[in-house]
């Protein structure tokens, strides 16, 4: 009799396992059936074009076209009518100093209107009329799609031999560009032109844990254990807004491109990884400025939930890279 307690444990060990195994089989089945195929570009036929300084409408370029500027600056921006000017007065200021030091230094910033509720297409059209549109395109979308989606119209209507990722709050210094540029150089050579510098705050862990709350640093811990467990390795912050892509290297990724929303950088990463593509970490300057639009309970469970997705619809075939995409 003495043995009935440990076959009992043996039980419910067996159980568990059993039902663990019964939740995962589920959960694949939910990512698989639920899976969809990569969003439409242009959701609605307003999407296919900007207006220029005169207010006339013009066709948005292709990614798939020549580059015909060196930088491209892309800017998701959702109810950002309070803090884009500071963003785009700095981003601008930089941009033009550099092109007084350096004429054959080209760029474009592109303002990415998610579907705002604001003036926030208003505000950024300002700076199209003040620099011109061939410097300042606004893209207004029809309907929110989410901070990966408005990313990924910007990238597709850009004209840059590389391309910057920037948040529109100005968390990070803009100049911070050159330490990017100087990391994606590092990575030389590159194969078939791709390579990817991110702007990393992970040296800021220990400032950043003192600021917050011990709830949010456990979410931050869960969050960042996620990303290493069932995505991506070797970057210590995947979630700094601040990247810098070959045109090479941003078309292949975000061709592939699934996740819309807050987990969309994970996703890039990812994808990055499976294509072999180099990325650099870099330590960048950053400030966190009020008015973000994360909840942070809410936002973290559904990144959480996205990461696991990710993982389980890449791992059950419901998404796919191939590896002949490389060649397309």
């Amino acid at each position: 009799m003495a043995s009935l307690p440990l076959q009992l444990v043996v039980l419910g060990s067996v159980l568990g396992v059993a039902l663990a195994a019964a939740a995962l089989i589920l959960i694949s089945f939910v990512a698989f059936i639920t899976a969809t195929e990569m969003p439409p570009l242009h959701q609605h036929e307003e999407e296919r074009f900007f207006l220029n300084a005169g207010g006339q409408k013009e066709t948005l370029p292709s990614i798939r076209d020549s580059p015909t500027k060196q930088l491209s600056v892309v800017v998701p921006s959702y109810n950002e009518e309070k803090r884009l000017p500071v963003m785009m007065d700095e981003a601008l200021g930089y941009l033009e100093d550099r092109q007084k030091q350096d004429p054959t230094f080209t760029y474009e910033v592109i303002v990415v209107d998610d579907g705002s509720k604001d003036q926030t297409s208003k505000v950024a059209f300002k700076y199209c009329q003040k620099y011109g549109s061939d410097k300042v395109r606004v893209i207004t979308l029809v309907k929110n799609r989410g901070k990966g989606g408005a990313v990924r119209m910007g990238i597709f209507s850009s004209r840059g031999e590389k391309i910057l990722m920037a948040d529109a709050d100005g968390a990070t210094k803009f100049p911070d560009v050159e330490k990017l540029e100087k990391g994606l150089n590092d990575l030389q050579p590159w194969p078939d032109q791709m390579a990817i510098a991110c702007g990393s705050r992970a040296h800021l862990k220990e400032e950043s844990i003192a600021q917050r709350s011990y709830f949010r640093t456990l979410l931050m811990y869960g969050f960042h254990f996620l990303v290493w467990f069932l995505c991506v390795r070797g970057i210590k912050d995947t979630q700094c807004g601040f990247k810098l892509l070959t045109r090479e290297a941003a078309s292949r990724t975000f061709s592939s491109l699934h996740i819309e929303r807050w987990a969309f950088d994970v996703e890039l990463l990812y994808i990055a990884q499976f294509f072999k593509i180099p990325v650099a970490e870099i330590a960048v300057n950053w400030t966190e400025i009020e008015g973000s639009k994360l909840v942070p309970f809410w936002s973290w469970l559904q990144m959480g939930r996205d990461l696991l997705f990710i993982r389980l619809r890449y791992l059950t075939g419901a998404w796919k890279l191939e590896q002949s995409r490389k060649m397309n």
